[in-house]
This record gives C-alpha cells, sequence and structure tokens, in this order.
C-alpha cells in the first residue's frame, strides 16, 4: 500500500519528537541534521532504527549514508510503500 506524503511527514513528526524528546520539532522536507539541537551521529543511528520501525522497512546502508534531508528519506519510504 502506498503511502501519502501528508501521512509519512505526519508519522515521521512523532518519530522525530519522540527521538528527540522534543514536540515542538516540525519536519520539512528541506530539514537537516543541522536544523536539530541534539541531531548528532548517535542519534542519527537511533532516528533510523525508529524510522525502520515505524515505517517496517530497513534502509541500506547506502540510502543512509547518502540522505541529505528529511525529504530524502520520506522519498525512500513512499517509494518502497510499506505499513
Amino acid at each position: 500500500m502506498a503511502l501519502n506524503t501528508k501521512d509519512i511527514y505526519k508519522r515521521l513528526n512523532e518519530v522525530f519528537q519522540d527521538v528527540f524528546d522534543d514536540d515542538s520539532i516540525r519536519v520539512t522536507p528541506d530539514t537537516t541534521a543541522d536544523d536539530i539541537e541534539d541531531w548528532d551521529s548517535m542519534e542519527h543511528i537511533n532516528l533510523i532504527g525508529a524510522v525502520e520501525n515505524e515505517f517496517g522497512l530497513r534502509f541500506k546502508m547506502g540510502e543512509v549514508s547518502g540522505m541529505k534531508n528529511v525529504g530524502e528519506m520520506a522519498s525512500i519510504i513512499a517509494k518502497r510503500g510499506t505499513k
């Protein structure tokens, strides 16, 4: 089942808010690690795991290292058409 973009961002917002323990976070396609204070390499690992669990998928290593922003993450999720 394909996910619509609005749904993906709603769920990503919830994951980001949970991982970074900050209910004020609102991700956009242009959001990067520079935009979120606690987003460092350790939190990136936690974030990727949480996103994978939320959407029932596993990112490939090349996808993870190639992601420049949340838009690219959402695009991969949309292409996979997961739960």
